[in-house]
């Protein structure tokens, strides 16, 4: 664990480093801006406009640093030839992996909270204070944090055996289809067919369930999120991304580096 760490930490240093990414924040500190501009305008509803294009900017944001960056982990040491070298020393492949992993999960984490400071800022400067009901906002934005983990465990599975290109493909593909998870389990053919009901079910058991992770409406409009929905993400998104990185570390271990 203390070489993946080694490896986390490198990798989030290159991560902070990389211009992609401050693009990627000021773009997301420019939409909470655009947001202010917008509620100025909007009377008696500046903070709802406020709240819902922050938690966009911040969400749409983070999936861009998640999949353009998170595809390249694996491809970029390999095309630099810094992966033969590193792999040379005492450090195995699943540890590389897992710190690959764990670094750019904590980029977004910096960055996610850099970009919730800027939601409050905008929001403080609005209403000039705070209520209860906008804490609401932090699970919100905890919910795509946990989100974000999963798309980059995803990310780094088809960074091992594809290029960046077909990897953005698989892990966008994968992330839109788990947005429609629900409507798979609730399908019905008009020509009722049970073998594509009974398939559309299976599988939306197998993708990753992403609209779970979508209350940001709610929190917009200040509604209370149960306690039980929160653990359940959490160990859903801890469970889901386990798996993928044990899937990851097989592919990658029989891959023939030379």
């Amino acid at each position: 664990m203390r070489r993946a760490g080694a490896v986390a930490l490198n990798t989030f240093r290159e991560a902070v480093r990389d211009r992609v990414l401050y693009n990627l924040v000021f773009f997301a500190l420019l939409m909470m801006l655009a947001a202010i501009l917008v509620g100025g305008i909007s009377i008696g509803i500046e903070d709802l406009v406020i709240k819902s294009l922050g938690l966009s900017a911040i969400s749409v944001i983070g999936l861009l640093i998640a999949v353009f960056i998170g595809v390249g982990l694996v491809y970029k040491e390999m095309d630099k030839r810094t992966l033969y070298a590193l792999l040379a020393k005492p450090v195995r492949r699943w540890e590389f992996l897992l710190g690959k992993f764990g670094g750019l999960v904590l980029t977004l984490a910096v960055n996610t909270m850099a970009m919730a400071a800027g939601l409050f800022a905008a929001l403080l400067y609005v209403k000039h204070h705070l209520e209860r009901t906008d804490a609401v906002l932090l699970i919100a934005i905890y919910f795509i944090l946990l989100k974000l983990t999963l798309v980059v465990a995803l990310a780094l599975l088809f960074s091992c055996y594809s290029t960046p290109l077909l990897a953005i493909l698989y892990t966008s593909a994968l992330y839109i289809a788990g947005l429609f998870v629900e409507e798979m389990r609730t399908f019905h053919s008009t020509a009722a067919n049970p073998l594509l009901e009974a398939l559309l079910r299976g599988l939306s058991y197998l993708l990753p369930n992403f609209e779970n992770f979508n209350v940001m409406a709610a929190a917009a409009h200040g509604r209370e999120i149960p306690g039980a929905l929160v653990l359940q993400n959490t160990v859903y998104a801890a469970l889901y991304s386990v798996i993928v990185l044990l899937v990851a570390a097989a592919v990658f271990s029989r891959r023939n580096l030379k």
